[in-house]
């Protein structure tokens, strides 16, 4: 076992025993505070963020890393230092936070300076998006949407089953949970139309996912294995990729969907490590048939973690959870997806997004999209103030929580939420 995930560890931070943000969690994202703008790195404890740039200027990190490194905007400048440097740096974190270390807990002045209130702190998009692709890797998913769309045929189309399927999504979208999102314009075309319309979508859709962040480049025209696509993933982080359902309709024949998806994209604030994830690694579903052998894997490359997604209306003080699904039931793990991604020659880049894909379970309540829980708005969903909801309403919030749970310790990925505001107003269109 790693020594940072040791259940018995605990913390001289009062707030992090018992909650999801234990010391054996200790997921990063980027923050800043009202009396300091900078935007630098944090490391979630309890009710707090430590401040990595302030233990850094303290002398309290290891001094061969780059000075300034924790206070550059986003995570991609660590991130790039490897994965020995990470595991390092949350050696040294854990270490500091740990209930019989005294250095930190004991400095009444630098603690008061590098525990910022989860409340103070501003958080931001931890990363540099540069590239982001978003996989089709759910079974339960698929099928459902080939049996709605197609119910006369094989759900399932012949490839599925042999590659992991997926998309280049738009990176310039991509923002950071609590960020309202705007109901997207487009082009639409009812089946009794003659000709399409536009205006604004009337089917909008979130769909639950998770995001793995990439950790290390590979330049274009080299490949990676399964095995080395799993160890240069950095973390995952809780993700809401937004779509416009009607306009995806029109739009997706022939060559997939377009502007029904990159109007907007959700990414919590908080990304969890795979090192602090190695505990909740699981078998994914058996694999029928094997797949090609540089798909095939080595070992576990699932991860148990629970999701749920709750919808809260326009001035509402109670969110409805409407679903509940797990991210072990992926047919194709992330490094299955990351490994399929590079092995045509793509370079993939240090803070490039892999999005798993909607998250679906096996029984209707763990359906991870209006579209399944609603069959495409045939039977609509009862939210606790009694109203109803085939598909996103303007003022409603979505909001997607996640935890992994074992041996009593439990790894939060904190909330990814936006609310839905009216489609931009246009005249002469």
């Amino acid at each position: 076992m790693n020594p940072t995930n040791d259940p018995s560890l605990t913390s001289w931070v009062a707030s992090a025993q018992g909650s999801e943000f234990p010391i054996q969690n200790l997921p990063w994202g980027i923050f800043s505070t009202e009396g300091d703008e900078r935007r630098r790195a944090g490391i979630r404890i309890g009710d707090r963020v430590l401040d990595l740039d302030a233990l850094q200027a303290a002398g309290l990190l290891d001094p061969g890393l780059p000075a300034g490194v924790f206070a550059t905007g986003t995570l991609n400048a660590f991130i790039a230092l490897g994965r020995p440097v990470w595991s390092a740096v949350r050696a040294r974190v854990s270490e500091l936070l740990r209930a019989e270390v005294a250095t930190l807990a004991d400095d009444p002045v630098l603690r008061t300076r590098a525990l910022v209130p989860v409340e103070a702190a501003e958080m931001h998009l931890a990363i540099a998006v540069g590239g982001y692709t978003d996989f089709y890797s759910s079974r339960e998913h698929a099928t459902n949407v080939g049996r709605m769309f197609r119910p006369d045929g094989e759900p399932l189309l012949p490839n599925w089953l042999h590659i992991p399927i997926g998309y280049n999504g738009r990176a310039s979208t991509v923002v950071v949970s609590g960020t309202p999102v705007r109901r997207p314009l487009g082009q639409t075309k009812a089946p009794s139309a003659s000709a399409p319309s536009f205006g604004a979508c009337r089917k909008l859709d979130f769909e639950l996912e998770m995001a793995a962040v990439v950790g290390r480049a590979n330049p274009m025209g080299e490949v990676m294995s399964v095995e080395e696509a799993d160890a240069a993933i950095f973390g995952w982080a809780l993700f809401d990729d937004w779509s416009a359902r009607d306009i995806q309709a029109w739009e997706y024949v022939p060559l997939g969907p377009f502007q029904a998806k990159v109007f907007a994209t959700s990414i919590g604030a908080w990304i969890v490590t795979a090192e602090a994830l190695e505990p909740f690694r699981v078998d994914g579903p058996a694999q029928d048939p094997e797949p090609l052998p540089y798909l095939r894997q080595p070992g576990r490359m699932n991860l148990d973690v629970e999701l749920e997604v709750a919808i809260r209306p326009k001035g509402g003080s109670e969110a409805t959870v409407i679903a509940r699904t797990n991210f072990a039931h992926m047919y194709w793990s992330t490094a299955q997806q990351l490994a399929h991604h590079a092995v045509c020659g793509c370079a993939m880049e240090v803070g490039d997004l892999i999005g798993s894909g909607t998250i679906s379970g096996p029984t209707p309540d763990s359906f991870g999209s209006l579209l399944e829980l609603t069959w495409n708005g045939a039977k609509p969903l009862t939210l606790a103030d009694g109203s109803t909801r085939t598909f996103l309403e303007d003022g409603d919030t979505v909001i997607i929580t996640g935890r992994a749970r074992r041996g009593g310790i439990t790894i939060g990925f904190g909330v990814c939420e936006g609310e839905v505001l009216p489609a931009p107003v246009r005249t002469g269109w």
